[in-house]
Parts: structure tokens; sequence; C-alpha cells
């Protein structure tokens, strides 16, 4: 290996082109998502309070978010077409009626703007699903929680605040289930 030397021609070649991609780096990386000036974080996060909501069941019932403080609850954007989705539902009714007794509530949100009712209804109907099927007609929830894939989970404490969020899926029924049982914090259900 040759020592360092300032004096070789190809350093300022070297340094220069070192320093405008650099230069490059910095300008082109996106800054840091940064709280909104009411102080809400960007996109919904992990340690943010869950953006409150309100939609139509399908028995024709309106469920607000937040009507269920003091409550855990699993906020999960499906669709009827979603392979991912139809594989993890079962799973979710099956840990719905483990911990129902105890307050737990799942708020399945059909992203009905990318789907339709009548899909959802039956998918719903054919799996035997008795938690809340709610219907995001406009994609207004999709967009508050901006939804980029489906499935998306949101595990909400009784204090409204979102412990974790899952991406993706389909989620095992054992991680479902560990995750709700976060939820109810170290006394359990």
């Amino acid at each position: 290996m040759m020592p360092f030397d300032p004096s070789n021609r190809r350093f300022p070649i070297a340094a220069g082109l070192a320093l405008l991609l650099g230069a490059a780096w910095i300008f082109l990386s996106p800054p840091a998502p940064q709280p909104s000036p009411g102080g809400r974080p960007p996109a919904p996060q992990a340690g943010f309070a869950a953006p409150d909501f309100t939609l139509t069941a399908v028995d024709g019932e309106t469920v607000t978010l937040s009507d269920l403080a003091g409550r855990p609850v699993l906020v999960n954007l499906w669709a009827s077409w979603c392979v991912p989705c139809r594989a993890e539902m079962p799973a979710m009714q099956r840990t719905y009626d483990r911990f129902k007794a105890a307050g737990f509530v799942v708020l399945a949100v059909n992203v009905t703007s990318q789907d339709s009712r009548t899909a959802a209804i039956a998918f719903a109907t054919e799996h035997g699903l008795t938690f809340p099927i709610l219907f995001d007609e406009t994609g207004e929830v999709a967009r508050l929680y901006e939804n980029r894939a489906l499935p998306s989970s949101f595990f909400v404490r009784p204090d409204g605040i979102i412990e974790e969020i899952v991406i993706g899926g389909p989620m095992a029924e054992v991680l479902i289930e560990t995750r709700v049982l976060a939820l109810f914090g170290p006394e359990g259900p």
C-alpha cells in the first residue's frame, strides 16, 4: 500500500468527488419526520395517540374509536381480496373470542374505497366474524392512518396510545395474542 501523498495528482480529484457526493447525499436525503405544530406525529406511530375516527358498521351503527377509551383495541385495515388479510382474520376472531369478556375490541376497518360492501359482508359471514366490520367507503381512515399496505394493524392501549403497528401479514395467532396481552399491561386481562 502506498503512503498518503497530498501532492499526488489524484488526491484533489478524489477529495473533490468525495465532497461532491457528500453534499449530494445531504441535499437529497429526506429530513427526519417532525411532529406537526399541534403535537401530532406526521403519521400514526407507536407511543402516540391513535387517530380518532367514526365509521358505520354492517348493522348500521356508528362506531367511534375514542368512545372505546379504557378498552384495548385492535384497529385492522383490510380488504376481502387481500390474501394475507383473509389468512389472519380467523386468528383475530379466535383471539377476540378469548379476550372480549375482558373488554378487548377488534375494529375491522374494511377499506371499502378499494373493495365493496357486498364482498366484505360475504367474507365476514363466511368466516363467522363477530367483531365490528366497519366500512371506510371514502378512504378517509386509510388516509388518516397513512395506509400503505394491507393488512395494517394498530394495537391501541386502553389510554388510546398506539402500542404497536404491524404492516403486512398474515400475523400468526400467537403473535396477535401476545400483542393483545401487552395491551392489558402487567395486570393482564
